[in-house]
């Protein structure tokens, strides 16, 4: 066979190629879309939904405590997950069940567990004013501890400004603290959600099935039926259209926050952790800076990984029901 006609026939297999990946991919994405359909007809939803703002969100809710207050009662606690936490009401469940006397409510924002996938701008304020009027709604005694993971921290900082008579405490779990600097931010531009389109093909279904350590929490505090639901919660939650506008927004949301410090009477508890990879120091002294108004604050360093409460609840839950103890 000549050089020539071994050259022509290159392309006709790259295309045969293309065509196969195609095949495979259409596959896939339809397999994925009955799957999912199957889950969610099959798999009981936790929690509770409330109507709010045009849309519906999901929170989870031990009890504990609620009702009307009574002399020495532990005020309620307000969980928030970190950035793309795909179940959080399971998330956080090591540390609502070591929190047992408390009334914990785990409120499951826009883009998360089995609240709506699709919201409004993902700004500081709109989550501040959506998790007011869910509070509001669930008439939760006030004043409530307003703890959060990771990227919560800015809706911390934010919301116990908003409504500080509301809030009794604030707790930090590894909490990202607002950069400062003075650069302006532009507003994110639309663009396409490569995350949407990844889930859609059926990959993050296949890469959660052949390797599940990837989605599943470090630790041995959760249920084989916890972990089996948060694999799945993974996949179908992945890319969607909340959190990737949340995402976007990072740096606008930072930028807001610039010179926002909390209340000075308002005590905060942060727990940074210590993940050996040389950064707890420098984390630290960033929460430091930012309390350092606080009359009444504690930074607390565990040994960890980012997501502390996956194998440190019951620490955790001692430091947070000392803190927040009357004083007296």
């Amino acid at each position: 066979m000549s050089p020539r006609k071994k050259l022509r026939r290159w392309p006709r297999r790259l295309g045969i190629v293309a065509l196969v990946i195609v095949g495979l991919v259409l596959i896939s994405a339809v397999a994925n879309v009955a799957l999912e359909s199957r889950e969610k007809a099959t798999t009981p939803a936790y929690g509770e939904r409330i109507a709010v703002n045009g849309g519906s969100l999901n929170l989870v809710r031990n009890g504990n405590g609620a009702g009307a207050p009574s002399a020495g009662q532990r005020p309620p606690i307000i969980l928030l997950s970190g950035l793309g936490t795909a179940a959080p009401g399971l998330d956080f469940a090591p540390l609502i069940r070591e929190l047992g006397d408390f009334d914990v409510i785990v409120v499951e924002g826009f883009g998360y567990g089995y609240s709506d996938m699709e919201a409004n701008a993902r700004t500081n304020e709109h989550i501040s004013n959506e998790l007011h009027e869910v509070l509001a709604k669930l008439q939760v005694r006030q004043p409530y501890v307003l703890a959060g993971h990771s990227i919560a921290g800015f809706y911390l900082l934010d919301y116990a400004n908003r409504y500080r008579p509301e809030v009794s405490a604030v707790v930090g779990i590894d909490a990202t603290i607002p950069k400062p600097g003075s650069e302006p931010v532009p507003e994110p531009q639309p663009g396409i959600n490569w995350g949407k389109l990844v889930a859609a093909s059926g990959l993050i279904r296949a890469v959660a099935t052949m390797a599940p350590g990837l989605v599943e929490p470090d630790g041995n505090a959760y249920s084989d039926e916890e972990l089996q639901q948060m694999r799945t919660m993974a996949i179908w939650n992945f890319g969607n259209s909340a959190v990737d506008d949340e995402t976007a927004r990072i740096a606008n949301n930072a930028a807001a926050l610039r010179g926002v410090i909390y209340p000075d009477d308002l005590p905060v508890l942060a727990f940074v952790a210590d993940e050996k990879d040389g950064r707890a120091g420098a984390k630290s002294s960033a929460a430091e800076a930012l309390l350092k108004n606080v009359a009444r604050h504690q930074v607390l360093v565990l040994e960890g990984g980012h997501y502390l409460h996956w194998t440190l609840a019951q620490r955790m839950a001692q430091e947070i029901r000392r803190f927040v103890a009357p004083v007296g």
